[in-house]
């Protein structure tokens, strides 16, 4: 079975580019672009992995982490996506439990190896 990706981002460039990127790569993927949809998203079928913008239209990403976990779900492993790059960013990521903050734009031969790591691909 192809690993379960869910991109939560806001742009609809964005998630054109990383929805082709991922399924010619042999990934499911399925997309949110809000808190509220990647809460349901979770719910409905949970991701192997989550890429997670921080900034979208109702709020904090690293919400979504947390809104699964006061469900008492488990939340999926987290890469926090952000064009912040500073380490105040990057420690609060790391306290909601992220397994990396990358910072946009991530080279796209970094972000296949990785997500390649994470989803044991």
């Amino acid at each position: 079975m192809a690993p379960r990706l869910l991109i939560v981002e806001d742009s609809a460039n964005v998630t054109d580019a990383l929805r082709a990127l991922f399924e010619a790569t042999g990934h499911d993927v399925a997309i949110a672009a809000t808190v509220d949809a990647a809460v349901r998203a979770c719910v409905a079928a949970p991701p192997d992995l989550m890429l997670l913008d921080l900034t979208l239209p109702d709020g904090d990403g690293l919400l979504v982490l947390e809104r699964l976990r006061a469900d008492g779900r488990e939340a999926p492993p987290t890469a926090a996506m952000t064009g912040h790059d500073d380490p105040e960013t990057a420690q609060r990521c790391a306290e909601a439990g992220c397994l990396a903050t990358l910072v946009k734009p991530v080279p796209t031969r970094e972000l296949l190896r990785r997500v390649s790591e994470w989803v044991g691909a």
